[in-house]
């Protein structure tokens, strides 16, 4: 915030709690520059903000007069709102910020885990493993929610790919489409028994 509305903002408030009755004269612009310490320029800009606002007139002879306080009191709320709401605006975008960054690091990690899939089939039994979508299951256009997969294979689905698209983590009103890849985890012979169980016809 400039000076000059810095000092606006102040009067502003001093004209609010009752330090400038309305009807009352205001110090000269060079007294004000000696209280803010600074240019008669800066409170002439800071003057010409409260008459705009209707709080202040300034007559001929550069008497500052106090009009209303109540024009006062909106000024200053004007302002706390603009604040407020400023203060909401960079709160939102770090956190946007830090959910893309998150997001990106996710991505990344499922997409390093894809990739060495293959090779550590026969290494881990939670290996992530991808499996296809076939034009005929029963699972194409129902959320997974509606699947019970754990239930029904012990798999727990992490991601699913959709052409160059990958799905981190799902949601349970996430639907499948035909060709689309879900990639799972869980022990054993999961592979299997997830493929026969998207894979039933419809």
């Amino acid at each position: 915030m400039a000076s000059y509305q810095s000092i606006a903002l102040d009067l502003a408030k001093r004209i609010m709690n009752g330090e400038f009755p309305v009807g009352s004269k205001i110090s000269g612009r060079t007294v004000l520059a000696s209280q803010y310490s600074v240019s008669p320029e800066t409170i002439r800009k800071a003057i010409a903000i409260l008459k705009e606002s209707n709080i202040v007139s300034v007559s001929q002879g550069k008497e500052i007069i106090v009009l209303s306080s109540q024009q006062a009191c909106y000024y200053v709320r004007h302002h706390e709102e603009m604040v407020s709401a400023y203060s909401l605006s960079q709160e939102l975008e770090a956190l946007m910020a830090e959910k893309e960054e998150n997001d990106k690091q996710f991505r990344k990690i499922v997409g390093e885990i894809m990739r060495y899939s293959d090779r550590l089939k026969n290494l881990s039994p939670y290996n992530p493993v991808d499996i296809r979508v076939a034009n005929h299951s029963f699972v194409i256009g129902k959320p997974l929610q509606d699947l019970r997969m754990w239930q029904n294979t012990g798999a727990t689905i992490v991601a699913v790919r959709r052409g160059t698209e990958i799905i981190v983590s799902p949601g349970p009103h996430a639907v499948l489409q035909a060709d689309d890849r879900i990639v799972v985890v869980g022990a054993g012979d999961v592979w299997q028994k997830v493929t026969n169980f998207i894979n039933k016809e419809n």
